[in-house]
């Protein structure tokens, strides 16, 4: 008999796990996700999750609650009688939720735990320049990210990777690793571990005053910190008449100068970015009012 599973995720990254157990042939009782929206230009239009069009695609029973607490939604999944919860890039879950199935909830989260626990530990991992990061399936109990671990696999981070084309390169391998240790669940054949909270670190959620680049630091940390924040929200530098200047692609020039640290100096067709020990070249670029640009259309652009 197939495993009964309920399904939760919102975004891209989720979609690929839910096509792997789909394509497993467990039997997806049921796919929560988040709420349609409105967006776009004067948010005139609805706007479904990732998940939500992939589930329509496949005839998927689809739950969409404003509050997972509610009685009417906590009576729906649990008449569903799944076996399983498999949550990937999904909200936080109240108890009567993810304790309720008699194998558990399982998380897929992208760090190798208990490194980078938080809301966005693919971002950290770019951000502090590291070389190899990862996915880990757990199992949800009380404290976020804390739950025992059932499997982790080790992604390598490119020294050219931004936070977008390590996040695809992720969500590959992390539905491999969903659907591994599902099977490893079924079959019995796994041995949840405990964290090593001695060596816990964090990934804090992302905001706007985050992502301000801090030109006195090195070239390279400059270097990682716009592409672990590329290709969103993006890094800016704040400049002299207190506009913000977002910078998404940029290469490292290693080279001594007497500029001031965040200082833009046109040369020949290139733009750079002072930093405390060279420069940044800017590739990709968005300036106050303007739409992302290659450095090009934006020099061209000045001349006008």
């Amino acid at each position: 008999m197939a495993l009964r599973i309920i399904f939760m995720g919102t975004p891209d990254f989720a979609v690929s796990s839910l096509d792997r157990l789909y394509q497993d042939g467990h039997d997806i009782v049921g796919v929560i996700t988040s709420t349609d929206k409105y967006g776009g230009r004067g948010k005139k239009t609805l706007i479904e999750s990732a998940v939500k069009r992939y589930a329509v695609t496949k005839g998927l029973n689809i739950l969409q609650p404003k509050n997972l607490k509610a009685p009417s939604f906590v009576e729906e999944i649990k008449n569903l009688k799944a076996d399983l919860q498999v949550v990937v890039a999904f909200r936080m879950l109240p108890v009567v939720v993810w304790d309720m199935p008699p194998m558990g909830t399982m998380n897929l989260h992208g760090s190798l735990l208990p490194k980078y626990r938080g809301a966005a530990p693919i971002n950290w991992a770019v951000i502090n320049g590291d070389k190899v990061t990862g996915l880990t399936t757990f199992l949800l109990k009380h404290e976020i990210d804390t739950g025992d671990i059932l499997d982790k696999s080790e992604v390598p981070i490119d020294y050219k990777d931004t936070v977008g084309t390590l996040h695809d390169k992720m969500m590959k391998v992390g539905a491999t690793l969903v659907s591994t240790s599902v099977n490893a669940l079924e079959t019995g054949l796994t041995n949840p571990l405990p964290q090593n909270n001695s060596i816990v670190t964090h990934a804090p959620k992302i905001y706007t005053e985050t992502c301000a680049i801090d030109p006195n630091q090195s070239t390279r940390k400059v270097y990682n910190f716009v592409r672990g924040l590329n290709p969103y929200p993006g890094a800016y530098l704040i400049q002299e008449d207190g506009q913000k200047l977002k910078i998404f692609d940029c290469s490292e020039v290693i080279k001594q100068h007497e500029h001031a640290p965040g200082s833009l100096i046109h040369q020949d067709k290139t733009l750079l970015m002072a930093t405390r020990d060279g420069y940044l070249s800017i590739l990709k670029l968005q300036a106050p009012g303007k739409r992302r640009m290659s450095v090009m259309d934006y020099l061209n652009g000045l001349k006008n």
